[in-house]
């Protein structure tokens, strides 16, 4: 019997979960450090904090650190990496991906994604509900592409770094580290680490 560890009790969490099911795993059980105060989420149980999960990782097939934020996530990751947990990638099944992209452990493609070929992405990403990623994109480790936010082309996305709700990325751009998109905003230059950028055209906002 196929089992999976879910880090992060939440409503990411739960579509987390819901596309795990849909990719046949058969048990699933959430870990959240306000456990026992959340006791479940959804359909799904609370078993313990982060600290439970280290203990029983030989009980589970695979994990899932399902935390929206980027650095948390990151951070989380590199902790589990380091005890070597069993991290999977969960693609849910009406998401469009090319054969010749490279998904990194830990990486969640959510319902109508698309991403196509030669695209690489890194360990522990999200992409969000209908996001498309266009050919030949690197996007680094722990960066989240939003619902509707469209990536063209050789567009190159830095470590923990988010693109928001209905963003656009021109062709050709590169983003640094830990750089925010705004919602709706419409990137057509390079921006460089730790920056937030809105508007349209994008601007760094002041």
């Amino acid at each position: 019997m196929n089992r999976l560890a879910i880090l992060g009790a939440s409503g990411h969490g739960k579509v987390i979960a819901d596309i795990a099911e849909c990719c046949g795993w058969q048990v699933i059980d959430f870990f959240d450090d306000a456990w026992p105060d959340v006791a479940c989420i959804g359909s799904w149980n609370v078993v313990g904090v982060t600290n439970t999960l280290i203990s029983k990782l030989h009980e589970y097939t695979g994990v899932v650190v399902a935390i929206g934020n980027n650095k948390i996530r990151n951070r989380k990751m590199f902790q589990l990496k380091e005890l070597k947990a069993p991290l999977v990638s969960l693609v849910h099944p009406s998401a469009t991906v090319s054969r010749y992209t490279v998904i990194g452990s830990g990486s969640v493609l959510m319902a109508g994604v698309v991403v196509n070929a030669g695209t690489t992405i890194g360990d522990g990403a999200i992409l969000n509900t209908c996001c498309s990623v266009d050919h030949d994109c690197i996007l680094g480790d722990g960066v989240h592409v939003s619902p509707g936010a469209h990536l063209a082309g050789n567009v190159c996305l830095g470590d923990a770094s988010w693109v928001g709700i209905g963003a656009s990325v021109r062709q050709g751009i590169t983003l640094g580290a830990n750089v925010t998109v705004g919602a709706g905003a419409t990137v057509v230059s390079d921006f460089p680490d730790d920056v937030i950028v809105t508007g349209v055209p994008a601007r760094i906002k002041s």
